[in-house]
């Protein structure tokens, strides 16, 4: 390996155009992308200025030049994808949700201790200097014992049936694809939560158009989550503790500030973030370049071993709506 850590980008779809995007406005090294059509891959590179284009995702990973593949596929294919790449040798960087579900997030985190490779889940939120900030201040016990988390993530996406958010064969929906949000966030504040209760509407695809949640833990402690794609609201997201709260503004899961205040309103702490060049998604791009210097296989920010907490506590809330995919 030489000293630049060589990315591949796997497929060429609107994620994966923000992350390349992200990526070389930042100075990390694109070496190569992978597409089902060589035109399409010839394309992107092109647009990015990547070196090689693929014209197959098995091209991708067998490039010698490539260190780390980001898999950006639908997250129905992510565990296929994943391992095609972890078979080849190389670290991957998965698109969040992980996987479909927690049997295929346990196998693609078993594959890649067994090849001794990084596997971490793309979920930009946690890698950004407002969570980072978040973080400090949970430590320091500033809000005391912290009892509930509010998290929401709502869109007004297409209603076209063909859309990927609609297609139950593409994993479509609001939980997956908007509500991994705040549940993650939920994860990162308190754990996998003790008892899951969940409702959820749908659109006439079968795919869940809103969903809501509400966790409780084994101390007592409480997370509501709602998730739509057919609305459009404040995603906004609060930590509450006994001493304060921390109220994040819109848009939460993105690069925003945040302040705390005491229980009477008093503003402790404003976090207003600092410029930096791109949307954000470089930050988990440093993690895993970070991790692969230091020849470690999880990150201490996105634990491999959560990402498939997250995915049961996701399957469970899917069984309570009675949400199933094709081929489960």
């Amino acid at each position: 390996m030489t000293d630049s850590i060589r990315w591949g980008i796997l497929a060429t779809g609107g994620i994966a155009h923000l992350f390349a995007s992200d990526l070389v406005q930042n100075g990390h090294t694109v070496q190569a992308v992978g597409s089902r059509s060589q035109a399409s891959g010839d394309a992107f590179a092109a647009e990015f200025g990547i070196p090689t284009a693929h014209a197959s995702y098995e091209a991708l990973v067998n490039d010698p030049e490539v260190d780390v593949i980001y898999v950006s596929t639908p997250h129905p294919f992510h565990a296929e994808h994943a391992a095609l790449a972890l078979n080849a040798g190389k670290h991957v960087l998965i698109e969040k949700p992980i996987a479909l579900n927690a049997r295929e997030a346990r196998q693609i985190v078993d594959l890649a201790a067994s090849k001794n490779l990084l596997v971490l889940e793309a979920m930009w939120t946690r890698f950004l200097p407002h969570m980072v900030r978040i973080r400090e201040i949970l430590a320091a016990g500033t809000l005391g014992d912290v009892r509930s988390v509010l998290a929401d993530h709502t869109q007004d996406l297409p209603d076209d049936p063909k859309h990927r958010v609609n297609s139950l064969a593409l994993g479509g929906g609001a939980l997956l694809d908007l509500g991994v949000y705040p549940v993650n966030f939920a994860h990162a504040v308190f754990g996998a939560p003790e008892t899951i209760l969940a409702s959820a509407s749908f659109k006439d695809t079968g795919a869940d158009a809103q969903v809501a949640t509400i966790f409780r833990y084994v101390g007592g402690q409480i997370a509501t989550t709602f998730s739509a794609s057919d609305t459009r609201g404040p995603t906004s997201a609060s930590i509450i503790g006994t001493e304060g709260r921390i109220d994040i503004d819109a848009v939460w899961y993105a690069p925003t500030g945040f302040r705390v205040l005491d229980t009477v309103d008093t503003v402790l702490e404003t976090f207003v973030p600092a410029e930096f060049t791109g949307r954000g998604m470089h930050f988990e791009a440093v993690e895993a370049e970070t991790l692969i210097r230091a020849g470690k296989l999880s990150s201490d920010i996105m634990p491999a071993e959560e990402s498939v907490a997250i995915m049961h506590t996701l399957d469970a809330v899917r069984a309570r709506i009675g949400l199933r995919y094709p081929g489960e």
